[in-house]
């Protein structure tokens, strides 16, 4: 794997929105966000591509390609953090410069949801390494949680480093405190409790990281994007897979058939353990609940699962490094993720 250089205060952060930008209403999270990451000593650069939106999309999808690859190729950005998802991230994916970026200097990117579908192309194509987490309106809040603001230790940490991530106290279980109340932060109201497939009290894996959300990385399967079993021969084949998937809007049987197609396209293939996060904007079906869907999944593989855990649309989420060996360590509902840029 390729790991982007460190970042560190006085580097400039790109803000560019390959999916959804903000509507003018909007237009306050990313101008405090600016505020709140400038006033820990980075600059921040946004483009236009954040303050806009129709239809879902930010801009054209030859826009939000173009001012990606400007973004990915200037060298006086460091990192790129996109205001947040949306829906079409996929469409940009034909149209970027692959062997471009492949023959590049490596550039962190960081954020989720919709994000993920462009994070997971750019390292399995690239072999760089890409972060999934906290994306940037959601740095407009004054005060930002323990858990979520380790994206600055994540990205200024550089090959051959190492980053410790714990599981959380707590948890926000819905959005509505949030748009009742923008700019001003999470609401945790739950205990965040990791649980075991297996219901065992202690396990531990290893192997290296892939993964994002389940609703948008369904969509490149059996795409020229799905580079899978690729990069798992380049980068996985001895250390193995520790999947980390999450999902919104998904009940329990599409959550299902997401994971039965991702198995049968070979994704599921040398995985030593798989991470789930908090299931957003979720129900069960039919009394099929997302325990079933895990369980007809991967318990005949024997593959153990952690569930419930710290990433995706239910905040705080530890910052998941793709292509960082990582080991996992769970014990009584606490979980421990150990990356290595190596």
């Amino acid at each position: 794997m390729k790991y982007p250089k460190s970042l560190k205060t006085g580097d400039t952060i790109g803000v560019t929105a390959p999916s959804s930008g903000a509507q003018k209403p909007l237009h306050i999270l990313l101008s405090k966000a600016k505020e709140n990451v400038e006033a820990r000593g980075y600059r921040v650069v946004t483009g236009e591509t954040a303050w806009t939106q129709q239809k879902g999309r930010s801009a054209s999808k030859e826009k939000r390609a173009e001012e990606l690859m400007s973004f990915l190729l200037d060298e006086n950005i460091t990192a790129i953090i996109p205001p947040w998802g949306g829906s079409f991230a996929m469409e940009i994916l034909p149209l970027m410069d692959w062997e471009k970026l492949k023959s590049a200097p490596p550039k962190w990117l960081l954020g989720y949801s919709d994000i993920s579908t462009f994070l997971f192309a750019y390292s399995t194509i690239t072999g760089n390494a890409s972060a999934h987490g906290i994306n940037f309106a959601e740095l407009s809040s004054p005060q930002w949680d323990s858990t979520s603001s380790r994206w600055t230790d994540v990205l200024g940490c550089s090959e051959n480093g190492e980053v410790t991530q714990y599981s959380s106290d707590h948890y926000q279980s819905n959005w509505q405190k949030v748009y009742d109340n923008p700019a001003t932060g999470f609401y945790f109201d739950s205990k965040t409790e990791w649980k075991h497939l297996s219901e065992l009290s202690e396990a531990e894996f290893s192997g290296r990281l892939l993964g994002g959300c389940i609703s948008t990385l369904r969509t490149l399967i059996g795409t020229p994007f799905d580079q899978v079993k690729d990069y798992v021969s380049n980068y996985a084949a001895e250390e193995g897979v520790v999947w980390y998937l999450e999902s919104v809007g998904l009940d329990a049987i599409n959550i299902y058939r997401s994971l039965w197609q991702m198995k049968q396209a070979g994704w599921f293939d040398n995985t030593n353990g798989i991470l789930i996060g908090r299931p957003s904007r979720y129900t069960a079906n039919q009394e099929f609940e997302l325990v079933d869907a895990l369980s007809d999944i991967f318990a005949e593989d024997n593959i153990p699962v952690i569930y419930d855990v710290d990433i995706g649309h239910s905040p705080p989420q530890n910052i998941l490094v793709n292509g960082a060996f990582a080991k996992i360590t769970y014990k009584n509902t606490q979980g421990t993720i150990h990356m290595k840029y190596q």
